[in-house]
């Protein structure tokens, strides 16, 4: 018998359905799969998830890792490298953003103790199930607070994408295997 999942990835490639099976809304706690998440999202902006995860192995390799002290350290030639780098999405505000917002995460690891401590606070550490939106008051709230921290290309729907990533919001659809 086959697994019922959520219908939007119903017929979709396997990629997809490895993420949807393995890692979205799955509750996420360490701080380098937070960032890694976090990059990925911001990059997603006006584009399709399904290219992100394509790309996604190349982001790896061409962020270092997502290493943080790495990133925070680029200077002008590392972004020359990636706006050159055809494998992932050469958009320079993003590439600029990817460095500006690791800083900022850095900063909020140091008030915070650690950026999941942080980002669960929101909602005292509770998982919020099957709300099926594309924004909330949470998004919108979170998306608020790290603006004024200095993050960028975190709006609203960047936000809300993300806390499903990282399982905040586990919108499994109650038919699905993962609900």
């Amino acid at each position: 018998m086959m697994k019922k999942r959520c219908s939007w990835v119903e017929g979709k490639k396997e990629i997809y359905i490895k993420y949807h099976d393995e890692e979205w809304g799955v509750a996420k706690y360490n701080d380098d799969i937070l960032f890694e998440m976090l990059v990925l999202e911001s990059f997603q902006a006006g584009l399709s998830w399904i290219t992100i995860l394509k790309k996604r192995e190349a982001f790896k390799e061409a962020f270092d890792n997502f290493n943080i002290e790495k990133i925070i350290n680029y200077d002008e030639s590392k972004v020359h490298e990636l706006l050159e780098n055809e494998s992932i999405i050469r958009h320079e505000g993003k590439i600029r953003a990817t460095i500006n917002n690791a800083k900022v995460f850095k900063d909020i690891q140091k008030e915070e103790g650690s950026f999941s401590n942080y980002i669960w606070g929101f909602t005292d550490g509770k998982i919020i199930k099957a709300e099926y939106k594309t924004k909330s008051d949470l998004s919108d709230d979170i998306a608020k607070d790290l603006k004024k921290k200095g993050m960028k290309f975190v709006g609203s729907t960047t936000i809300y994408s993300y806390l499903e990533a990282i399982g905040i919001i586990d919108n499994h659809t109650k038919d699905c295997f993962r609900y």
